[in-house]
């Protein structure tokens, strides 16, 4: 932080984040909302253990507290038009949510699988743990030496470095929602 008037600035949008009155916050902290209120409108400079004592009322480690990126990218919604598919096969749709978010932990998309729609002979390998959720339809799916077939309301969760392949063998477009952490994609 380049002044104390970043800290006054910071305890405030942090409070209202976590949806904390000055009253609240003061209560947890066991200080007065006069000490917050004054912190927040940069009229007195908190002490590292003062602020310490007020960010135990939410509770948030100091260098949380200085790290959080509290500027949220404007896209916080997507609407469908919005997402890109990212698949390169014509019967396989991904729409990738959040694709301009910037350090992204998680990658989540929302696949449709058209009937004879396949991944490919050769199966997928990355990095991460990967699970998702059919929504509709039914999805083949082979993760290592184990092949299964999935319908609405079924899900999966597994070490991406497995190898692994999605055929849709039903006569209808199957719906997944699925994530993996980290993206690769």
């Amino acid at each position: 932080m380049s002044s104390h008037d970043d800290v006054g600035q910071r305890l405030l949008l942090v409070r209202k984040i976590y949806g904390l009155t000055q009253r609240e916050l003061a209560r947890r902290a066991g200080v007065t909302n006069g000490a917050i209120s004054l912190i927040e409108q940069n009229r007195v400079s908190p002490s590292i253990s003062s602020i310490k004592k007020i960010l135990d009322g939410i509770p948030m480690s100091i260098a949380e507290f200085f790290t959080l990126d509290l500027v949220t990218s404007d896209e916080v919604f997507f609407r469908d038009d919005e997402l890109p598919d990212i698949a390169m096969d014509p019967k396989i749709t991904m729409k990738l949510l959040g694709r301009s978010s910037k350090g992204r932990a998680i990658q989540i998309l929302h696949e449709y699988y058209e009937p004879g729609a396949d991944t490919g002979e050769a199966m997928l390998r990355h990095n991460g743990e990967e699970g998702g959720v059919v929504v509709r339809g039914t999805i083949q799916l082979t993760i290592g030496d184990k092949i299964q077939n999935l319908s609405a309301g079924d899900g999966y969760y597994f070490n991406s470095q497995l190898p692994h392949r999605f055929v849709n063998n039903g006569p209808e477009t199957c719906e997944i929602v699925s994530a993996n952490s980290p993206p690769s994609f």
